[in-house]
C-alpha cells in the first residue's frame, strides 16, 4: 500500500494550479542533496570504485551506489542506494528489472510490429578499472553460420556500463553493428528500460507542468481497470487510491518531443528519493527534434527510446538491405540518484534532477567514455552560419529567421530529415539575427535542413557538409524561401507543425486525466475524438472565412463520424469564401499544410461536392496515430493545390476538404495551416 503521510501536500500542490515554475542554472539555494560532480572541500575524499566479480552478478560501488548487473547477460538486477537493498521492482524477474530491448522484423515484412529482443549478452568484459572509473562490456556477436543466427537480429550488440566516483548515479550506452554481408532486416524499435519499485515510486515527473501523484500498476487490471479502445488506455473503476477513481490511464498521454524529453523519471516519498533518467542530447535519436518518444508511465516505469515508430508509423522503420554495413553508438543516458532529508519537500527531488541535467548537458560529448566509436570533443567539428527568410511577393527583403530549426542530418531529400533513423542528428536554433552554430558534430557528411516558425515549407542547403575532426565550416549567409506563389487571399491557422491552435473540446467527464484539466496540453485526455461527433451531430464543420475563429471553430482533428455499430463515415469540411471579381485566368493556389495523418485520404474539391474526380486528392497517407496516441502532431506534410481561375464564381465560393477513409475512429487529419494565395497578377 501507499504511504499517505505525505500526500494531501502533495495533492494540493498538484491539482490546485498544475503548475511548477521553472529554474535557471544558477546553484539552488536549498541544501545540497547527493549528486553527481557535487564535491564540498570540507568534506573527506570519496572511496575509490570496487568492482565484484561473481559467478552470475557484477557489482559496481562507489560507495553512494551499488549496481548489480546480471553476468554475462548485462541485465540491471539491482541498484541500493542510500541504505535501500534494491530500488529496482522486485516483483519482476531479475531479467525484467533494467535492461535494453529492441524490436526487429525480417526483410520484406510490413507494419511496425515484430520481434522482441531483450538483448541478452554472451560475454562480459571489463574495459576500464580503476579508482577514478569503472567501464563494463556484456556483448553478443552475430554469427552469421550458426543454427541460431535466424533467431537472432543480425547486429553486433555491445551494452556498456559506466561509474565514476563520487558520482550519484551511472552511465549506459551500447554499440549496434550490422556487417556487409550479413542478412537483411528491420527495426522497429530500440530502447533502454527501468522498472523502480511500485511500493516507493508513486509521484512521476515529465515537465515542469506534467508531473503528478500516479496509480499503481495493480490498478489498471481487472476488475480494477477497465480496458478502453485500446489496451494502454485504461478506466481505472476500482483503484486501490480512491482518488484515481474514474480517471483514465494511458502511456502515450505522457509522451515527449524529443527536443524536451532531457530529463524524467519518478519520486519516492517514503524515503525521500528521485529516480531520473538524463538525456544530455538528442543526436543519438531517430526523426529529429520534433520526433515523439514515450518517457515515463504507470508501472512505475521509465524509458529512454533511441529510436520508434510511434507518431511516424512505417516510415520510420529503420530497413537495412543487403550488403549494408552499419554502426551506431546510443547513449550515453545517465541514470540519476538523489535523496533529501526526511521532513523536505519531495518535489524538490525535481528541481535539482534539473540542475543534473543542465551540469550533463554542459559536459557533452562526455570525456571518459573509453569507446572508440565514441568521439571526444576534439574529433568532433562545428557549422554556423546565418540564416535569412524572403518572402515572395510578401517583401523584397530578406530578414533574419529568428527561432529558425537549423540541422545536420544524413543527406535526403527536402525535409526527409524527419523520418531519418540511421545516423545522427544535430540541431539547434538561430538567435533573433538568425545566426546559428551546431557543435561538437560528428565527422561524416551531412545535409544541412532547416524550417522557421510561422513560415510553411522546409529549408535545405544546395550543397553537403562534410564534418572532420576539428573543423570549424562556416556557410555564411544562407537564404530560406518559403512556398509562395501570390500574395495570401486568406489563411487558416499558424505554420508551427502543430493543431494546437485550434479547437481542443473538454473531454468527456467519464474519460478524465486531471492533471490536463485546465492544462495547456489540453490534447492529450483520452476520447476526443468522439467529442466531434457530439459537437456536429447533423452537419460537418463550415468555416467562413471573415466571420469564423480557427481558435473556436475549426476542430482540432477532422476525424470519422461512428454511423453504427464499429461502423465510421469519412467527413467533409466546407470553407466559404467570398470573391468579388475572381481572376479567370490565374491560378490560385491553395496551401495545404499538415501536422499529422493516419490511413487517410484528402480530397478536396471547389463548389461541388459531388464532383468527380476531385480536384486533388493525397492518395491514402499516413500511419501516425496520433489521434488515439493523444498527441498535436505527427510528421509534417505539405501539398499545394492548383485552383483555375476560372472555376471560381462571384460572390460565394466553397472549398470543400473530405477525408474519405473511414475504417476506424483513429483515421484522420490534423491541419497545420491553410492558404489560398491569389494569382500574382491578381489585383489587391
Amino acid at each position: 500500500m501507499k504511504n499517505n503521510n505525505l500526500f494531501p501536500s502533495i495533492l494540493f500542490c498538484l491539482f490546485s494550479s498544475f503548475l511548477f515554475p521553472f529554474i535557471s542554472s544558477t546553484t539552488p539555494s536549498w541544501p545540497p542533496m547527493n549528486s553527481s560532480h557535487a564535491v564540498s572541500t570540507a568534506a573527506p575524499p570519496p572511496p575509490p570504485l570496487q568492482l565484484h566479480i561473481l559467478d552470475q552478478h557484477v557489482v559496481m560501488d562507489n560507495g553512494i551506489i551499488k549496481v548489480n548487473l546480471s553476468n554475462p547477460k548485462g541485465m540491471v538486477n539491482g541498484i541500493e542506494y542510500e541504505g535501500i537493498e534494491n530500488l529496482l521492482s522486485l516483483d519482476n524477474d531479475e531479467d525484467n528489472r533494467g535492461y535494453w530491448d529492441i524490436v526487429w522484423n525480417l526483410k520484406g515484412s510490413s507494419g511496425t510490429k515484430g520481434i522482441f529482443d531483450r538483448l541478452e549478452a554472451t560475454d562480459f568484459k571489463v574495459i576500464v578499472e580503476n579508482e577514478e572509473q569503472i567501464e563494463l562490456s556484456f556483448s553478443r556477436t552475430y554469427n552469421n553460420n550458426s543454427s541460431t543466427g535466424g533467431n537472432l537480429i543480425p547486429l553486433n550488440i555491445d551494452k556498456r556500463f559506466v561509474m565514476l566516483r563520487n558520482s550519484s548515479g551511472f552511465y549506459t550506452y551500447a554499440i549496434y553493428e550490422h556487417l556487409k554481408e550479413w542478412p537483411a532486416f528491420n527495426l522497429d524499435n530500440t530502447r533502454i528500460a527501468f522498472k523502480p519499485r511500485k511500493d516507493k515510486f508513486h509521484y512521476m515527473a515529465v515537465a515542469d507542468k506534467r508531473q503528478r501523484l500516479m496509480p499503481l500498476p495493480d490498478d489498471r487490471k481487472p476488475p480494477r481497470g477497465q480496458a478502453l479502445a485500446y489496451p494502454e488506455a485504461v478506466l481505472l473503476v476500482d483503484p486501490i487510491e480512491p482518488d484515481f477513481k474514474g480517471e483514465v490511464d494511458d502511456k502515450y498521454q505522457y509522451g515527449c518531443e524529443s527536443k524536451d524529453s532531457r530529463v524524467h523519471g519518478w519520486i519516492s516519498t517514503d524515503p525521500p528519493i528521485g529516480f531520473w533518467q538524463i538525456a544530455p542530447t538528442e543526436e543519438f535519436r531517430s526523426g529529429g527534434p520534433l520526433k515523439q518518444f514515450l518517457t515515463s508511465h504507470v508501472g512505475p516505469t521509465t524509458l529512454t527510446v533511441f529510436h520508434s515508430t510511434h507518431y511516424a508509423g512505417e516510415d520510420m522503420v529503420i530497413k537495412f538491405g543487403d550488403n549494408e554495413p552499419w554502426k551506431k553508438v546510443y547513449g550515453p543516458i545517465f541514470i540519476h540518484l538523489n535523496s533529501l532529508p526526511e521532513g523536505e519537500d519531495p518535489l524538490r527531488l525535481w528541481q535539482n534532477a534539473k540542475q543534473q541535467m543542465m551540469a550533463e548537458v554542459q559536459s557533452w560529448p562526455y570525456s571518459f567514455i573509453a569507446s572508440e566509436d565514441f568521439p571526444k570533443s576534439d574529433q568532433r567539428g562545428t557549422v554556423s552560419g546565418k540564416i535569412l527568410i524572403r518572402e515572395r511577393y510578401v517583401s523584397d527583403e530578406s530578414v533574419p529567421a529568428s527561432g529558425a530549426y537549423v540541422g545536420l542530418a544524413l543527406p535526403g531529400e527536402l525535409g526527409s530529415w524527419q523520418n531519418e533513423s540511421k545516423g545522427y542528428q544535430f540541431w539547434t536554433r538561430a538567435d533573433q539575427n538568425g545566426s546559428f552554430s551546431l557543435n561538437n558534430v560528428r565527422s561524416g557528411n551531412y545535409s544541412l535542413y532547416g524550417w522557421v516558425p510561422n513560415f510553411i515549407g522546409n529549408y535545405q542547403y544546395s550543397a553537403f557538409i562534410v564534418v572532420t575532426p576539428g573543423s570549424d565550416i562556416k556557410v555564411g549567409e544562407l537564404v530560406f524561401e518559403p512556398p509562395r506563389d501570390g500574395p495570401t487571399l486568406w489563411e487558416i491557422g499558424i505554420p508551427d507543425r502543430t493543431a494546437a491552435e485550434f479547437y481542443i473540446p473538454d473531454p468527456n467527464p467519464k474519460y478524465i486525466n486531471k492533471l490536463y484539466v485546465n492544462h495547456s496540453d489540453r490534447f492529450r485526455q483520452y476520447g476526443l475524438w468522439e467529442r466531434y461527433a457530439e459537437l456536429y451531430p447533423d452537419e460537418d464543420l463550415v468555416y467562413t472565412v471573415g466571420l469564423s475563429d480557427y481558435r473556436k471553430d475549426w476542430f482540432f482533428s477532422q476525424v470519422t463520424r461512428k454511423i453504427g455499430d464499429n461502423k465510421y463515415a469519412g467527413t467533409t469540411w466546407k470553407i466559404k469564401f467570398q470573391l468579388d471579381s475572381p481572376d479567370t485566368n490565374g491560378t490560385y493556389r491553395l496551401r495545404l499544410a499538415l501536422a499529422t495523418a493516419h490511413g487517410a485520404e484528402l480530397q478536396v474539391r471547389l463548389n461541388d461536392a459531388q464532383a468527380l474526380p476531385p480536384l486533388f486528392t493525397t492518395g491514402l497517407i499516413g500511419k501516425d496515430n496520433t489521434v488515439a496516441r493523444h498527441g498535436i502532431h505527427g510528421l509534417y506534410r505539405l501539398y499545394t493545390v492548383d485552383i483555375p481561375g476560372g472555376e471560381l464564381v462571384v460572390g460565394n465560393n466553397t472549398i470543400l476538404l473530405t477525408q474519405a477513409s473511414s475504417n476506424s475512429p483513429f483515421v484522420g487529419i490534423m491541419y497545420d495551416y491553410i492558404r489560398l494565395e491569389r494569382p500574382l497578377t491578381s489585383k489587391m
